[in-house]
């Protein structure tokens, strides 16, 4: 007899052929567990193209660049190094469309793993939760908030300043989204407009710094490009690729909102290219903004506020304050873009009775709004942007998040191989194909992502981190698996032995039309 909580009452579950039963999962020819209505069909080409765009725009390309310059050694080295990024990325997105276009549903490459990597049983559901629960992506963008501001405000950051600031910010974010979520979304809209005015202000002004119209001597930084490239080292390349990397996250944020897009294979076939050519296209032409308006000097030394730099030297000193309040806002835009989805995760691990009390994780109450999920990530972020030391905290966030998301794509990438190889045994009828030769490239790509940072820098002075060991995040990247692996052994296997049922998993229906997994305590006999 199977116990389900009171939340699943109106749900039944759906019946499936069993021709298409594969270990246990209920598909149909093209891998999809999921149904849904028509009327929640919402989001359509121009919908899911700003989807991707809004996510992957975010403070990276305001306050990467000069870490990355200053890693790399020369204009030259760091401009290929954002091409090698966006390749990465290019392909990351082609793996994630094959993905998408395959299992046309909401949940992403949670969805993906579950479908390849069956054993052991619900293994990769725990490593999952574990690094959904426990990595503050809103973070880092919160820092960057509190320092642009201060900033602006002509005020010296210290350690509390800056995070004070950004408590406030990521604070304000969840309380909006928790207590006011209609307002939040039409907030969100407006800084991510703010966002890319900024963003084309700078591409702009750049071309305008080419011609000789600066407050400043032209730098001149284009001759001789590749001047000072002998004294990068593999440590410092890896670190700026990560902060690349770092700033084309986002390229596969479509893949979640699969089961609400209108005609999903067609839309994502067209959204996802044309999102990150554009934001390619951008990155390349505001880093050469970057390049024509700053000295090189400047660069490596302007850290986190470059953007503030270039405004200076174009515009002046009063103009340099008040763009950089503006630049604060596109980073509280982006802990609102980032905070809204990752709260909606940890919901839905609570609706799929993953999580230990999953009614309260998955409950809308009391604002129609995920409030407890939106909770659970403001605490892990702001737990993460407080413990670094003063000067590592976005460094740190930065590289915490991008190791991880290396190694979900290692797998990502291992996982649809295999699947390209044994099309038959899963049924697997994806319409857009990645090529094997493109999921190679984003498998090698991401384990040299994985393996590299613990090449010890050449130098202490490379080291990345003021105080910080420089291989810290790659151990604490994989202790987060460590412990969705540790909460598997707990949720997966002690309990149902001394609770005296089997773990399943079930696709039920609810009353709005939708179809999703839930996993379910069923009685031993």
């Amino acid at each position: 007899m199977s116990k389900k909580s009171s939340s699943f009452s109106e749900e039944k579950a759906v019946v499936a052929d069993p021709d298409l039963v594969v270990d246990g999962a209920f598909i149909d020819v093209q891998g999809d567990v999921y149904e849904t209505s028509d009327s929640r069909r919402t989001i359509g080409l121009t919908s899911a193209i700003f989807l991707i765009f809004n996510r992957m725009i975010g403070t990276g390309i305001f306050a990467t660049p000069s870490s990355i310059y200053a890693l790399s050694g020369s204009v030259g080295l760091a401009l290929f190094i954002w091409v090698a990024g966006m390749l990465i990325a290019a392909a990351g997105m082609a793996v994630y469309l094959e993905w998408g276009t395959g299992l046309p549903r909401n949940g992403g490459e949670k969805n993906y793993l579950e479908f390849v990597y069956r054993r052991p049983k619900f293994l990769v559901t725990g490593l999952y939760t574990g690094y959904v629960i426990l990595l503050g992506w809103a973070g880092s963008n919160s820092v960057v908030f509190g320092e642009y501001i201060l900033h602006a405000a002509q005020v010296e950051v210290n350690r509390w300043n800056q995070r004070g600031i950004g408590l406030a910010c990521i604070t304000a974010a969840f309380l909006i989204h928790g207590l006011a979520l209609k307002w939040g979304l039409r907030l969100q809209n407006v800084l991510g407009t703010i966002k890319l005015l900024i963003l084309l202000l700078i591409i702009i002004s750049g071309f305008a710094a080419l011609g000789g119209h600066l407050k400043i001597e032209k730098p001149h930084n284009f001759t001789n490009a590749f001047a000072g490239t002998k004294n990068a080292s593999a440590y410092g390349v890896v670190t700026a690729l990560y902060n690349v990397i770092w700033s084309y996250i986002g390229y596969s944020n479509a893949n979640y909102a699969m089961s609400e897009m209108r005609n999903p294979v067609r839309t994502l076939k067209i959204a996802a290219p044309t999102a990150i050519a554009i934001v390619g296209v951008l990155y390349m032409l505001a880093n050469i903004a970057y390049f024509a308006a700053v000295p090189k000097e400047e660069i490596a030394s302007s850290g986190r506020i470059l953007a503030a730099s270039f405004f200076r030297n174009v515009f002046g000193a009063r103009a340099e304050r008040a763009l950089s309040v503006f630049v604060a806002l596109s980073a509280f835009g982006n802990v609102l873009s980032v905070i809204f989805s990752q709260g909606r995760l940890v919901q839905e691990l609570g609706r799929e009775g993953i999580l230990p009390f999953s009614r309260l994780w998955a409950s809308n109450k009391p604002f129609n709004a995920p409030f407890m999920g939106l909770f659970e990530h403001w605490l892990v972020s702001v737990i993460i942007m407080l413990a670094p030391p003063p000067g590592d905290a976005y460094n740190f966030i930065l590289n915490l998040i991008s190791y991880p998301l290396s190694i979900i794509n290692v797998f990502v990438a291992g996982g649809l191989l295999w699947v390209q190889s044994h099309p038959d045994d899963y049924v697997w009828r994806a319409p857009v194909r990645a090529t094997r030769p493109v999921t190679l490239f984003f498998l090698l790509s991401n384990l040299y992502l994985v393996f590299a940072p613990y090449a010890p820098p050449d130098t202490p002075d490379q080291n990345q981190y003021k105080s910080l060991p420089y291989w810290l995040h790659g151990v604490v990247g994989w202790g987060i698996f460590a412990a969705g692996g540790l909460y598997w052994v707990v949720w997966a296997q002690i309990l149902p032995r001394l609770g005296n049922y089997a773990l399943e998993k079930q696709v039920v229906k609810g009353a709005d039309g939708w179809t999703r997994n839930v996993f379910v305590k069923v009685k031993r006999a």
